[in-house]
């Protein structure tokens, strides 16, 4: 795969990044105004004019992600080109996301970061952790999303948070004044890392499960305990295979529908999300309605990247988010 950056004769010198850092930065003004969000996304790759590289801040400290090759070997050009125009920044990291190298993540200059620390987005607290393979503890593409439920979006109602990796979604509902939440993920390591979400907030895990457990399982046990929702959350990965089956939104994410249908309320929420370059709009919007088979519902709001996630707009797959809230008729 390649990636285009300009018709004219380019040097990708210092000079070259420190003015797309800096027009990057510029863009950005409102986000560094925003007293309530500490972390989000600095530079998006061709949506900035440079594929293959993506940075995100996350309070004092950056990560770079190289897509491939050519851009981790001009590496130390880009971040010397970083440090000019970011200078508050204290330190920085690296993720690896191209096959090839025996590394998936690294410090790269200034301060180590804390193993864990906290940033905030709408006013809530997460903890994240900058050198501990690909993740970091949340995705900061969403954050529009989590931002409906601090406003409000499932207020004194319950709320079923599936593939919830460490439990955003649920954190932020609980903010927003949910009743109750239930998390659910088949990696182990999901309940330690959802849980310290909510005790930096101060929030009680009284009301909040956490379930380490196959999606599709949790469905079944939901249907024998008699087990109902206001509001489900569904944001699976774009394919996931386990023991007993595979899963592809561009083939499957109507079974997380109808599986949801069988244990949401009447009047109840559903929000649904793939981050699947390869699905479109349109075939996300078919796989929804196959799962409501001819049953109603109201969408409630769309949402494709935020803003700190610019995107090249003569090309759909580069707006990779598609979320969509809907209110389920009885």
């Amino acid at each position: 795969m390649g990636w285009f950056v300009s018709t004219d004769k380019i040097t990708f010198n210092q000079a070259f990044f420190e003015a797309l850092f800096g027009q990057a930065k510029e863009k950005r003004k409102s986000y560094y105004q925003d007293d309530l969000t500490t972390a989000f996304r600095l530079f998006n790759q061709e949506g900035d004019g440079f594929g293959g590289l993506t940075v995100d801040l996350y309070g004092d400290y950056a990560v770079f992600s190289w897509y491939n090759s050519y851009v981790y070997q001009i590496r130390k050009v880009i971040s010397e080109a970083f440090r000019q125009v970011f200078p508050e920044v204290l330190g920085t990291y690296e993720k690896i996301r191209f096959k090839g190298l025996d590394y998936e993540s690294a410090h790269v200059y200034g301060q180590e970061a804390p193993d864990f620390f906290t940033v905030l987005e709408n006013g809530v607290l997460y903890q994240v952790f900058m050198n501990d393979g690909l993740m970091t503890g949340i995705f900061l593409d969403q954050h529009e999303v989590r931002g409906s439920l601090v406003d409000g979006l499932a207020m004194g109602k319950s709320l079923l948070n599936m593939f919830s990796y460490t439990a955003a979604f649920s954190v932020a509902a609980a903010m927003g004044g949910a009743s109750q939440t239930t998390s659910v993920d088949l990696a182990k390591r999901s309940r330690e890392l959802s849980q310290a979400h909510f005790q930096a907030n101060g929030i009680s895990t009284d009301d909040h499960r956490f379930v380490v457990m196959d999606v599709f399982e949790y469905f079944k046990y939901a249907k024998r305990k008699g087990l109902t929702y206001d509001v489900i959350v569904l944001d699976p990965p774009s394919f996931a295979r386990n023991k007993k089956q595979t899963f592809s939104v561009a083939k499957d994410y109507h079974k997380l529908i109808s599986q949801s249908l069988e244990i949401l309320n009447s009047e109840g929420i559903i929000i649904a999300s793939t981050n699947a370059a390869n699905v479109s709009r349109q075939k996300f919007t078919e796989q929804i309605d196959k799962g409501f088979a001819g049953r109603s519902y109201q969408i409630l709001n769309k949402y494709g990247l935020p803003a700190d996630f610019a995107y090249n707009k003569k090309d759909e797959s580069s707006n990779y988010l598609k979320v969509i809230s809907m209110k389920v008729s009885k």
